[in-house]
């Protein structure tokens, strides 16, 4: 694994630099991608991509039975990532 820094001038924009920080294509080719929260840095990858997120395990040295934290765009994507959703949750949610 190997870590590329951009570094971005607030008076000259490079567009292409903020493009690449956006990591969409890093993501979809499997890759991680550290992001700001409130608190700390996060690490990202795609969560149905099952070696990216072992790429994730490794990195941080994390536990086997440390679950990951999963965020989806669209509700219905809930399906896609749980295999058991109790009702009362599916009425929270829709």
């Amino acid at each position: 694994m190997s870590t590329e820094i951009l570094e971005i001038n607030p008076s000259n924009i490079d567009l292409v630099k903020i493009r690449k920080a956006a990591a969409a294509a890093i993501i979809k080719e499997g890759g991680l991608v550290a992001f700001p929260t409130e608190t700390v840095y996060g690490l990202g990858a795609d969560a149905l991509n099952p070696l990216a997120c072992a790429k994730i395990f490794e990195a941080k040295n994390r536990p086997l039975n440390d679950p990951l934290i999963v965020h989806i765009a669209d509700k219905q994507d809930i399906f896609k990532v749980a295999k058991e959703i109790y009702k009362i949750t599916l009425n929270l949610i829709f």
